[in-house]
Formats: structure tokens, sequence, C-alpha cells
């Protein structure tokens, strides 16, 4: 489990000291809850978000075990070294907005033909409560021939998981190559 600690101060000069030790500066929040500024070594946060197989992943600060998800994070534009994350308490009972990670299954048959495979969307935003939140959306590409692709329409739905994006837009697809 991810262990954090808390920040005394939320200056600017602390945020570049704790960065300058190793950090990475956070803050959870939720619906009605107090937000909490804290921070976590860079590798070990790294290392347990790779590691996860869910969107939801526990973390520890203060000597209190959360339920959070990755809402969003900054990166530096030159060295690409994650500054700052927001993280979001996953709180039982309350809907949110999650983006859940696509999974592809299969191989195409459009690339013994010549094609090209083309994801477009890597992760589906959808509005749900944290118990219906599903790990991933599966999608079977194999079928998909030159010039086919797979819409935001075609994602098999989850009952209580409503799909956020335009059911019109296009996840994967097959395209000629040149």
């Amino acid at each position: 489990m991810l262990e954090g600690i808390i920040r005394e101060s939320v200056s600017k000069a602390a945020a570049k000291a704790l960065r300058k030790d190793g950090y990475l500066i956070a803050n959870i929040y939720g619906k009605g809850q107090p937000n909490i500024h804290c921070a976590f070594k860079v590798n070990d946060f790294i290392r347990s978000l790779k590691a996860k197989d869910h969107v939801i992943f526990p973390v520890k600060v203060g000597g209190k075990e959360l339920r959070v998800v990755v809402q969003e994070y900054q990166r530096d534009p030159v060295t690409s070294a994650i500054l700052h994350v927001d993280l979001m308490l996953a709180q039982h009972g309350i809907e949110a907005r999650y983006s859940v990670p696509m999974e592809f299954s299969g191989t195409p048959k459009g690339l013994k033909d010549k094609g090209a495979l083309v994801i477009s969307k890597k992760r589906i935003r959808v509005k749900c409560t944290p118990e219906k939140l599903p790990a991933h959306f599966a999608l079977n590409i194999a079928p998909l021939g030159v010039g086919d692709s797979l819409l935001v329409r075609d994602i098999t739905p989850v009952e209580g998981v409503r799909i956020l994006d335009r059911a019109d837009v296009a996840v994967v697809g097959v395209v000629k190559s040149r």
C-alpha cells in the first residue's frame, strides 16, 4: 500500500523543498470531506500506479487508509516528471466521474491486409458509484478489417454505469497503411 505524509505547510517554498527531497505533492479531496494536503515518494507512487489492477487504489496518509482515484496530474513540460497529483476519494454510495481504461483482445484481421491499428481512446469517461465501477471495458478487435472501427456505442454497457463520452466517437480502428 502506498504511504504518504501530511504536509504541514502548503506554501510554494515548502512544496519545492519536498520535491527536492523526492516527494510528489498531492491533494486528496471528496464531496463533503476536508481537503488533505499530502506528499508521496515519487518512485513509490509510480510503482503503485503501475501495479494497480483497478481504477480505485488504497493509500495511507496520516494513519488513515483511504480509497482514492487519480483525477488529474501535472507534468513538467521539459523533463516530463510528475509535479503534482489530485486524488479524489472514492466515497461509498456517492456518484462521481471516473476514467475507465479500455482493454483490447484479439488481433485484427485487417492487419494481415496491410492495415494499421489506430487506438483513438485509451480511457472512457463514466459516471457511477465506486461499487459499480468496472476495472476496465473489454473490446474484441479481432473482426476488424481495413476501414472498420469500433465506436463508444459498441462498448457493452454495465448496469449502473453511465458513459459520458459521445456515442459516435471512435475508440479503435484499422486504417489502410501507406
